[in-house]
């Protein structure tokens, strides 16, 4: 019995190493320590070691019936999760824009660039081509990769919601290092960005409520969202948030990351007197992690409860996910928009939407795509 019970404990080691490599490697990033942990411990958010949401939200829905494992979105019996034809999407040259163009650009997924009376402004932006530790995993769907971090200007203001592996992209961020202004993010997720070679003074770390003078007239605000973070096998060390940025001609945008509905849409709808545009999650929702992602219809309700003149739906055709198709996401919500007073711009990867104007993006590019 000594050898077997050898073996064992010698494969346990073995694989205890590896993962301790594994999560020692620069793509993790860092625990908040010293002077950061200090302050996300004065946090009103911060409770019992780690961040909570302002309601009860359980990551995996209580009823059994309805729970799907990891495993699950590996093995599902959909056949569509992934397209098979390419996405489409057309290629611009960002690096030579009029300054004076009111733009936004959407790369897939939740990433999306936008100049804004002059300001450049970039969100969770994920060009390595997967979305996951491991460059084999949970890679992007043929046809999204036609930008790159070469192919964006300077950055004024990186907004980054919080530390998922499809948000907060390394190998992106990395790049982008030398060419970004100031980085807004919650409290905790500047830890990461200081492993990766930012300096203290390009990150602005903020919690629930915080406003940040960001200069030349733009404001932001960092804002609940109903979600976790973690980018180890612990969670919740680092704030997960939404933003709105205010421009000094008084344009508002609001930034959602992930979040499962809740009341904050409709108390951040009413502090803001409504929004120019909203950016919504419309993708990788299932039943069984209903707190913390929304349906097409709740993505709809967020928006009115915003009062978000128009939405634009993200968090999906790029990576998966979830458990439904590919195109389901984009096809629900659209239907749904179609009963509601709720305009809604589905614009193709790389197409150029104009801000003062935005309603003009939103052809149904899916159809057809098998």
């Amino acid at each position: 019995m000594k050898e077997p019970v050898a073996i064992i404990l010698s494969i346990s080691g073995l694989v205890a190493a590896a993962a301790l490599i594994l999560w020692n490697l620069p793509e993790f990033g860092s625990a908040p320590c010293g002077e950061r942990l200090a302050r996300i411990k004065k946090s009103p958010n911060y409770k019992n070691g780690e961040f909570q949401n302002l309601l009860p939200t359980p990551i995996i829905t209580e009823a059994p019936n309805e729970k799907h494992s990891a495993i699950d979105i590996f093995f599902s019996a959909q056949t569509r999760r992934t397209p098979q034809d390419a996405i489409p999407s057309v290629k611009r040259d960002l690096l030579h824009l009029d300054p004076a163009r009111n733009i936004l650009v959407w790369f897939g997924h939740s990433s999306y660039f936008m100049q804004l009376e002059g300001k450049r402004i970039l969100v969770d932006p994920v060009f390595s081509g997967h979305a996951s530790p491991l460059s084999f995993l949970i890679k992007a769907f043929r046809g999204t990769d036609a930008y790159s971090a070469a192919d964006l200007p300077d950055i004024d203001y990186l907004f980054i919601t919080h530390d998922h592996w499809d948000h907060l992209d390394y190998d992106t961020v990395k790049k982008l290092r030398p060419r970004v202004g100031k980085v807004i993010c919650g409290l905790g997720v500047g830890a990461h960005l200081e492993r990766w070679g930012y300096s203290k003074e390009q990150i602005i770390e903020g919690d629930w409520g915080d406003e940040e003078n960001l200069g030349g007239g733009f404001a932001a605000y960092v804002l609940p969202a109903r979600h976790f973070s973690g980018r180890r096998l612990e969670r919740n060390k680092t704030l997960w948030a939404s933003f709105a940025l205010v421009s000094p001609r008084g344009a508002k945008i609001y930034m959602g990351g992930d979040s499962g509905y809740g009341p904050h849409f409709a108390a951040i709808g009413k502090a803001f007197g409504g929004f120019d545009l909203a950016v919504l999650e419309d993708g990788q929702y299932d039943p069984s992690w209903k707190y913390i992602h929304m349906t097409p219809s709740e993505t709809l309700l967020a928006a009115r409860d915003l009062d978000a003149k128009i939405l634009l739906p993200v968090h999906n055709s790029k990576f998966m996910l979830s458990t439904h198709n590919w195109d389901t996401p984009l096809k629900a919500i659209t239907a749904l928009a179609k009963e509601t007073p709720q305009p809604v711009i589905t614009p193709e990867i790389g197409e150029i939407v104009n801000l003062d104007n935005p309603a003009q993006s939103s052809s149904e590019w899916w159809n057809g795509i098998k």
